[in-house]
């Protein structure tokens, strides 16, 4: 039987104000499509026998203290509702993006600037500066007004047009200062994993103050790690810039004899880029993720499969995601600002290894390592990610203004929803070590199902880094 989630999403009270969309687009017999907070989108797509309706009969028995609306394992549908909570004119709202650089920050920005101004008339938006520093008073920021005129080119280069930092998300109680002294009613706030922790612990003390502030959470991670998102926003772009490198990695590995082409991509905890990647580009021979461990020495290694390929077709491509092989390092020890453990360099590493392996064993070969991440978290969205963007910073928008808070926007099944934090941020979405995906990148990187000396002593259930 499925596993069973309660989605249900906090607001901050009743909605009684009618929207300006239907007073806007009620021409004739134009009139605007509003959602329902009754309108819901189910998790899972595949139905297991009766289970949907054994969940609808037997929820209230379960040890899921059930929200009042949702029913088992449904997620409210976003879009705009014909009554909303807040005062368009009363509205100031305020927006900062969080973490490291990811494809489309910009555009989400553009995105709920312009909604908020042009279709609920919202006049005063403020841009927080540099992540949650932008809230302290020692960082001397202060917030920027923010228009369509402002923002109406930023989507046309990379980066945040905010700025962006790390950490900071631990001192609550200063931000929730902050969002009052600034006289916020809603926050939108773009960022990861760590960042949206921080969210909901910011909504958690501004609920414990009494105040009526919406907190929307825009998941932003290029690692595509957030479990019930189908795609985070960022993520096309970084495929499709992951893939010119391997191709440039393939040039050069082809050109030469012995040519080994590594290439090292993002992915902390999450195989999905360089999976993908190696799914886009066809040109892989070895994708190497943080879900599945492998030998480095040994007939049944690493390097001995790599010998074998070179053997056998003069040259090799390799992709490794940045988390990947992290056992055969010492560790750090060492945490980033986001709280994150510091990784070691897995591809200098696999440089170092390789180069020593070949030199032992007498074979020709030639190394072109390429590390692309920091071009490809500042590059420009594709237009399929900046379509993306757009329709989650409106959907963000419509969620606030119908008073939901301590809610993400995501996309799940192609349809937009809003998915409460709490349940986002208890762990992270990964790729299934025995799931189609894999067995899709197997067949075409043609690499082993495994590389390990010892199958019996291995787990595919490693422990976060």
């Amino acid at each position: 039987m499925e596993e069973v989630y309660d989605f249900s999403i906090d607001t901050l009270g009743e909605c009684k104000i009618p929207s300006p969309i239907d007073l806007a687009t009620h021409l004739g017999h134009y009139k605007a499509k509003f959602v329902t907070d009754d309108s819901w989108v189910r998790y899972e797509v595949n139905v297991f026998g009766d289970s949907v309706h054994h969940h609808l009969s037997q929820g209230a028995d379960t040890d899921i203290p059930w929200g009042k609306k949702n029913p088992p394992n449904m997620l409210e549908k976003a879009g705009p509702r014909r009554l909303i909570y807040f005062m368009p004119q009363h509205v100031n709202a305020g927006i900062c993006t969080c973490g490291g650089l990811c494809p489309g920050i910009n555009d989400v920005i553009r995105s709920l600037v312009r909604c908020l101004y042009h279709r609920y008339k919202v006049r005063r938006i403020r841009g927080i500066r540099y992540g949650f520093s932008g809230f302290f008073p020692e960082t001397g920021l202060e917030p920027i007004d923010l228009n369509p005129v402002v923002v109406d080119d930023i989507h046309k280069a990379g980066g945040s047009f905010l700025g962006t930092s790390r950490g900071g998300g631990e001192r609550v109680s200063d931000i929730a200062d902050a969002i009052e002294a600034l006289n916020l009613n809603m926050m939108f706030i773009i960022g990861g994993d760590g960042t949206q922790r921080g969210s909901l612990e910011i909504a958690e003390e501004i609920e414990r103050r009494g105040l009526k502030v919406s907190v929307i959470g825009i998941p932003k991670t290029i690692d595509n790690d957030v479990s019930f998102i189908q795609s985070t926003f960022g993520f096309d772009t970084a495929v499709a810039q992951a893939t010119a490198a391997v191709a440039a990695a393939h040039m050069e590995a082809h050109s030469h004899l012995g040519g080994v082409g590594l290439i090292k991509l993002m992915g902390r905890e999450a195989g999905f880029i360089a999976t993908h990647t190696a799914l886009a580009s066809h040109e892989a021979n070895f994708c190497l993720i943080p879900e599945i461990p492998f030998d480095l020495e040994g007939p049944q290694g690493f390097l001995a499969r790599l010998k074998d390929r070179l053997a056998a077709s003069k040259h090799a491509v390799v992709i490794v995601a940045e988390g990947a092989g992290q056992e055969h390092m010492k560790s750090t020890g060492k945490k980033d600002a986001s709280g994150n453990i510091k990784l070691n360099d897995i591809g200098v590493f696999l440089r170092d290894k390789i180069s020593e392996y070949c030199k032992a064993e007498g074979i020709p070969y030639t190394i072109k390592y390429i590390d692309p991440s920091y071009q490809i978290r500042s590059a420009i969205a594709s237009p399929a990610d900046s379509i993306y963007c757009e329709r989650l910073g409106s959907n963000a928008v419509h969620a606030a203004m119908a008073g939901k808070t301590k809610t993400l926007i995501g996309l799940l099944n192609d349809k937009y929803v809003h998915i409460p934090i709490k349940l986002a941020v208890q762990k992270r979405k990964r790729v299934d070590p025995t799931g189609a995906l894999w067995r899709d990148a197997l067949d075409v990187t043609g690499q082993p199902m495994l590389m390990v000396n010892d199958p019996d002593k291995m787990t595919l259930e490693k422990k976060p880094h």
